[in-house]
C-alpha cells in the first residue's frame, strides 16, 4: 500500500522552504499554515490535510507524487502465527503477542504521558 512519507515530506519542506529563503512564518502566510505547524511537519511531527499539503506543493512547487512509498511492513504476528504447528505453540503464541502488545500500549501511553 502506497502512504505519504512524513520523512520525505519533512525533509521536501525544509529544502524547498530554505532553497527560497522562506522563513516559517512567511511560509505559514503564504500558504496559510501556522509557523508552529510548518515547524511540526519539519519535525515529522504534523501531517497536513490534503488542502494544506496541496498549497504547500503549490507554494514550494514539488509534486505530492513524490512524497509517496510503497510501505512493505511485513507482519511478524501473522509470520508466528503460520509457523506454530501443535495448540501448544499456537496458545504460545497467541499469549507472546498479546503480551507484546500489551507492553507497546503502556510504552505508548507513558510516552504520550511524558511526551
Amino acid at each position: 500500500m502506497k502512504k505519504i512519507s512524513t520523512e520525505l515530506l519533512a525533509s521536501t519542506v525544509a529544502s524547498k522552504r530554505q532553497e527560497l529563503k522562506l522563513t516559517k512564518e512567511k511560509l505559514g502566510d503564504l500558504t496559510g499554515i501556522n509557523r508552529l505547524q510548518i515547524a511540526k511537519i519539519e519535525d515529522q511531527k504534523f501531517m497536513p490535510s490534503l488542502p494544506q499539503l496541496e498549497r504547500l506543493a503549490e507554494v514550494l512547487n514539488f509534486s505530492i507524487s513524490n512524497l509517496f512509498t510503497e510501505e512493505t511492513k511485513e507482519d511478524v504476528f501473522l509470520a508466528l502465527r503460520g509457523n506454530a504447528k501443535t495448540e501448544e505453540e499456537k496458545q504460545g503464541v497467541e499469549k507472546m503477542i498479546s503480551m507484546m502488545l500489551c507492553l507497546r500500549k503502556h510504552e505508548l501511553l507513558r510516552k504520550h504521558r511524558h511526551g
